[in-house]
């Protein structure tokens, strides 16, 4: 019987998890890989071009409940096949975009398809499927997604450089129909037989969510998420220029930033072969921790260089670990019923926050300069801090 479920797990998470490392590079990392392109080519600034995908993110987090309660309702696989065969034809039509009004279009819409196939709509649906084994089909979902960025930056490099970016976009849109949707559809097809999916709900409605979206540790633990948005947010997006204000040269700090993606995946690693001894809320506490020596190195490497190689692998490693413990965190704290429901709601101010930070880092640099970033980054740590240890104490006493 361990067997037969073990081998039912591995056809749900393998399926999934290369799925979501094809969306992700296709749907989300193809912006930041393609941005200089477009400014080079369509002529508009970074700023126009960047307040479109602000847009997708902030549509994202908007219908993360509605994709939520469908998951919740049963219908997760219609709700990824729908969203991902929406993302791929997005990313068709982008291929003949010309005017700037097209391109916010097309990214708005793309909200919509990132709602409902990026980690927040499967990792609802892992938790449904699986229940108390949704844990470490998070872990490795989110281990192997991990390395979309990596895959993405190189393979849209060389594919622009071979045939332009709007060919790159339609082989983006193609690997996504061929490569992510049978995934998708094969993964939530074994996963509607599990036990636990039969066990669920499969009439939730919206009104059930509401006393839990309403308690304090409802709102203790979407103060914890924005917290982990704003720090990583405000230090990553800004890392470049504020590298080069600390006196860093310009591939020292390329090389740095290169390497927090997989410092994430690093950290994913080690919370892998702690599971079973540090409970999820002991790692998301180790996490703030990691991401406060971070912030507290790379404020000193200005006087001390060789802080930054510290800032890298604790800031990679802390944030890269919340991706994996935010779903079952929530899970512990909050309850399994309504899941979707629930995790969706957490999403718009996690998530509003991400698409948020950027500004909020240059208005504070114009004010107060990098060192003012630094520290409102240690400051969210330390708010992120003590809102999950209120959460947990407020659980427990439960």
């Amino acid at each position: 019987m361990g067997d037969e479920k073990g081998r039912s797990l591995r056809r749900i998470v393998w399926p999934l998890a290369i799925a979501e490392l094809i969306v992700w590079a296709a749907m989300y990392y193809s912006f930041p890989a393609l941005l200089a392109e477009w400014e080079r080519d369509l002529g508009w600034s970074k700023t126009q071009l960047s307040g479109a995908f602000t847009a997708a993110l902030v549509i994202a987090a908007c219908l993360a409940p509605v994709m939520g309660w469908l998951i919740d309702r049963g219908s997760g696989r219609s709700v990824f096949i729908g969203c991902t065969v929406l993302g791929a034809l997005l990313l068709a039509l982008f291929s003949q975009v010309e005017q700037l009004w097209q391109f916010y279009c097309v990214w708005m819409v793309m909200g919509v398809a990132m709602a409902g196939a990026l980690y927040e709509a499967c990792f609802a649906l892992l938790t449904r499927m699986l229940a108390t084994q949704a844990r470490r089909a998070i872990t490795l979902v989110a281990l192997v997604a991990g390395f979309a960025g990596t895959v993405a930056f190189p393979t849209v490099h060389v594919l622009t450089d071979l045939m332009g970016w709007r060919a790159t976009m339609l082989v983006l849109a193609g690997a996504v129909i061929v490569g992510a949707l049978p995934l998708f559809w094969y993964a939530s097809r074994i996963g509607e037989r599990s036990d636990a999916s039969r066990s669920a709900a499969v009439n939730p409605k919206l009104a059930d969510a509401i006393p839990v979206v309403r308690s304090i540790t409802f709102w203790l633990v979407a103060l914890c998420y924005s917290s982990i948005a704003l720090d990583h947010g405000v230090l990553f997006t800004h890392i470049l220029p504020m590298l080069d204000e600390r006196g860093f040269s310009e591939t020292t700090a390329v090389l740095a930033a290169s390497m927090i993606g997989p410092m994430q995946v690093a950290g994913r690693l080690i919370a892998l072969a702690f599971e079973r001894r540090v409970s999820p809320l002991g790692i998301t506490i180790a996490s703030f921790v990691a991401m406060a020596i971070a912030a507290l190195s790379l404020l000193g490497s200005s006087v001390a260089p060789a802080l930054l190689v510290i800032f890298v692998f604790f800031q990679g490693a802390g944030y890269g670990v919340t991706s994996i413990v935010r779903p079952v965190v929530t899970a512990e704290v909050l309850g399994r019923q309504n899941f979707g429901v629930i995790s969706g709601f957490l999403a718009i101010p996690y998530l509003g926050m991400v698409a948020a930070a950027p500004t909020i880092a240059a208005i504070l640099w114009s004010v107060g300069g990098y060192d003012a970033v630094i520290l409102l980054a240690i400051a969210a740590v330390v708010v992120g801090f003590l809102a999950i240890s209120c959460a947990a104490i407020m659980t427990r006493s439960r």
